[in-house]
């Protein structure tokens, strides 16, 4: 089987992953809270896309070849779940000034 349907096949999974990040960021961004988010989730999310960036990078140091356009994917969504970290804990620390 040819690698280019190795590489749609991924990226569409990426893809599929990552159109529910922005929708994430906007609901934490106006909801101002932290309460219904969880961290241990978005860490081990935010920790699976590190290992797909450095797997690909490794990949392309090993083989000298680019891996092809599914790590730009890769990165997008590592970039949108970190910021999804930073509004939680924003949005956490807004949490703790709210008077009880």
């Amino acid at each position: 089987m040819s690698s280019i349907v190795f590489e749609i096949l991924e990226a569409a999974m990426v893809i599929s992953f990552g159109i529910s990040w922005p929708a994430s960021i906007m609901k934490s961004y106006r909801a101002g809270t932290a309460k219904g988010k969880s961290l241990f989730f978005l860490c081990l999310i935010w920790f699976g896309y590190i290992c797909g960036v450095v797997w690909k990078g490794l990949l392309w140091m090993d083989t000298g070849k680019f891996p092809g356009y599914p790590s730009v994917f890769y990165l997008l969504n590592l970039i949108m779940v970190s910021i999804d970290l930073c509004l939680y804990f924003r949005n956490a620390k807004l949490d703790k000034e709210q008077p009880k």
